[in-house]
């Protein structure tokens, strides 16, 4: 029982505000690695893979018509190819502003395509380079009569409350796309496609009516965010474990010093003794006290941990 009180008093350094206060942060940054940065990361690594899986699924895949999409269970429709007959809305045109195109600024243009069932859907006719890196140039209307389209779904971006549509430049400007955004812009009932997310339109492939330069399919690479998850991961371990260390390591200095202070030899001094008088003759004379080289007590052991520490431990 004495041994564990012994082990219960050199832990009580623990208690002092600093180690305390260490042993919460460090508990902190673990809780944080292994229930948000690690999940973050690992979860972005899963849905990149997916999206990756769908779209090298949909490059040997038959398009289907899109009208087969509406009222069905299955969400996960993005990137699937697909294709659409009807005609396309006159008076329909809206830009997304901050695109880019070869690097350059760029526009994406939107237009309204009714589908022979009645629908309407917004579509993604391609990116147009910006003139004089802010202004869009004059936008070719769409062709007239029925059309035959080929595409690919793709999912609504959301909508950026701090930037509203606004009208410039003979145009109306939205800064994402977004079938609903776009409806209430157009006043024209859209109907979403349906995905996983806020419900979706059509990007048009190369080479259809009234397309422009295409948007580049993203390119199928994992990315680091398993990497990254799994660095995380390690960090969240290796915090508690670099904490047990410094314990260890303080509680073999302390009991090393405390060692030290209690077998440090005791002071001693040595007497000194006159020279003996030859001179029987001489008058008896009394010797100079020789002085005592002074040994000085050796430092307790809470001044050597406080020399150690710049008397800053606690």
């Amino acid at each position: 029982m004495s041994s564990g009180n012994s082990m219960l008093r050199r832990l009580t350094f623990l208690l002092r505000p600093s180690w305390v206060i260490l042993a919460v942060v460090v508990a902190g940054f673990a809780y944080l690695c292994f229930s948000v940065l690690a999940p973050w990361q690992l979860g972005k690594n899963t849905s990149t893979s997916e999206r990756n899986t769908r779209i090298a699924d949909s490059v040997h895949a038959d398009p289907v018509d899109v009208s087969s999409m509406f009222g069905g269970s299955d969400k996960n429709t993005e990137w699937r190819r697909v294709t659409a007959n009807g005609s396309y809305v006159p008076d329909s045109t809206v830009l997304v502003r901050l695109r880019h195109l070869d690097s350059a600024p760029a526009f994406s243009v939107l237009t309204a395509f009714t589908l022979d069932d009645g629908r309407t859907v917004l579509v993604d006719r391609g990116l147009v380079a910006a003139v004089n890196g802010s202004r869009p140039p004059v936008i070719a209307t769409p062709p007239t009569g029925p059309q035959h389209l080929e595409a690919r779904v793709r999912a609504s971006e959301g909508i950026v409350d701090t930037k509203p549509p606004l009208t410039e430049d003979g145009y109306r400007q939205v800064y994402s796309i977004d079938t609903q955004q776009d409806s209430t812009v157009l006043n024209l009932p859209l109907t979403p496609i349906p995905t996983d997310g806020r419900g979706g339109y059509l990007q048009l492939d190369e080479n259809q009516p009234g397309a422009f330069s295409p948007v580049p399919l993203p390119q199928l690479d994992a990315g680091p965010y398993l990497s990254y998850g799994l660095q995380w991961l390690a960090f969240g371990i290796m915090a508690p474990l670099g904490l047990g260390y410094f314990i260890y390591a303080e509680i073999r200095a302390r009991r090393r010093e405390r060692a030290e202070s209690t077998t440090a030899p005791a002071a001693s001094t040595v007497p000194a003794t006159a020279p003996a008088d030859t001179d029987s003759d001489a008058e008896p004379t009394t010797a100079a006290p020789v002085p005592t080289p002074s040994i000085s007590k050796p430092p307790t052991n809470e001044a050597r941990l406080a020399d150690r520490y710049g008397n800053t431990r606690r």
